[in-house]
């Protein structure tokens, strides 16, 4: 099966907008046995679009595009597209109604080209948008025109907003191609999400003990991600279910205690599912990280449940005030020490009433380093129903990139108490 992926939109061109459907949507299809075999981006103009469009039809079954379905004058995809394979636009009234109730609901106004989404191609399956109001459009171009022998494709537009294109991905799309597009053999994939440790450490870890696993037809990938690395496992045929059991086992065995989830998991998804089991709760004291462990905490659903509490104590004077870390251990460590992070650990729990607290200070920089402690030095702590545990770490990093390794590693930390698994930094 021959997939390619086009991203139109000037934006991305002009880089105002970072293109995060290449590898979103690479991914999702790669995990469902469909992998992509070209994908570009081209600006918001007919000859642009028509052209990419054109060419990838000429050789794909499969084509998708994003962006180009809203309701201003530069969503132009549809029309275009249209017109390209001879389809008119009728309004669809299911979706025109759907429109309107999004903007009723939402007691907002409706804007005057607001309905100009609902036009669809002539034959055009509608994928409903959960949340917004550009359908997505699937259309079996059968016979193919640009194809030699006018071999059949499907194209599908998706709108651009990823806060619309994913579910609708999800919801709608995979469940269509799995029925119009089914795979030709059976497809197992796999992925098994570990965090402090670098991609050549774990490659080597697990490398010798999955040969014989890739000898039997094993896709051994690796992604290195902001303080994480994937582990992708998956087989094709009638042992590929086989095959990914005894891998997962052995990659497993190999690094098990840097394992926190599977799939799409997010660290912070998997402190709150097993705090929200344990009906257990975490205090926030955060300095150097601005804030950032609670924002991606209070991201996952239900993180109400297991945080009552977080607080942002950038000066000396806050961390005292409302953490109640000693002037004593400031004067004579610094900031940011071992005992500091301890005390802000520990004062969270406190302050919070909470079942575990977590306390980070460090130097994100560029500034304010020294040979003892150089920018990217951060402690974390975390203080719970055990001795208080404080590690070190050195993240010299940009600062947005400091802050999301550092609330990885006090997440990491909290998850290997959790686990009673944490002996070593």
């Amino acid at each position: 099966m021959i997939v390619e992926l086009v991203n139109t939109g000037t934006e991305l061109m002009l880089g105002r907008t970072l293109n995060t459907h290449q590898q979103w949507i690479c991914r999702q299809l790669a995990d469902a046995g469909r992998v992509v075999s070209r994908q570009v981006a081209v600006p918001d103009t007919a000859e642009a679009i028509r052209h990419s469009v054109r060419e990838s039809l000429s050789r794909a079954d499969l084509v998708i595009t994003t962006g180009g379905l809203g309701p201003t004058s530069d969503d132009v995809t549809r029309e275009f597209i249209a017109a390209m394979l001879g389809r008119p636009l009728r309004e669809d009234l299911e979706t025109f109604a759907r429109i309107h109730h999004y903007f009723a609901a939402r007691q907002r106004a409706e804007p005057p080209h607001a309905q100009v989404q609902a036009m669809v191609p002539e034959g055009a399956i509608v994928l409903p948008n959960s949340c917004g109001t550009a359908p997505g459009l699937a259309i079996e171009v059968d016979p193919n025109p640009f194809r030699p022998g006018g071999a059949k494709s499907w194209l599908v537009m998706l709108p651009g907003p990823p806060r619309e294109l994913r579910p609708m991905f999800r919801e709608s799309l995979i469940p269509l191609l799995n029925r119009v597009m089914p795979v030709d053999e059976p497809f197992v994939c796999r992925t098994l999400r570990a965090t402090g440790i670098g991609e050549s450490q774990l490659e080597q870890a697990v490398a010798p003990g999955l040969k014989r696993c890739v000898d039997a037809g094993l896709e051994l990938g690796y992604c290195a991600r902001i303080g994480q690395v994937d582990v992708r496992l998956a087989a094709r045929g009638s042992e590929a279910g086989t095959v990914v059991a005894e891998a997962d086992k052995i990659v497993r065995s190999c690094i098990g205690t840097h394992i926190y989830g599977e799939g799409e998991e997010e660290i912070e998804e998997t402190i709150v599912r097993v705090l929200t089991a344990r009906k257990e709760t975490l205090g926030l004291a955060e300095s150097c990280t601005g804030g950032c462990l609670a924002n991606r905490i209070t991201n996952v659903p239900g993180a109400s449940q297991v945080l009552p509490a977080g607080w942002v104590t950038y000066s000396n004077e806050a961390k005292q005030l409302c953490l109640g870390v000693k002037s004593e251990s400031l004067d004579r460590f610094g900031a940011v020490s071992e005992e500091v992070a301890r005390e802000m650990a520990e004062g969270a729990r406190v302050k919070a009433g909470s079942t575990y607290g977590i306390g980070i200070t460090g130097i994100a920089g560029p500034g304010g380093g020294s040979p003892e402690k150089p920018v990217g030095t951060v402690f974390v702590g975390v203080a719970g129903p055990f001795p208080t545990l404080v590690r070190r770490y050195l993240n010299p990093f940009d600062r947005e990139t400091f802050k999301q390794v550092t609330s990885q590693q006090a997440m990491d930390l909290l998850r290997r108490a959790l686990q009673g698994a944490d002996t070593a930094g």
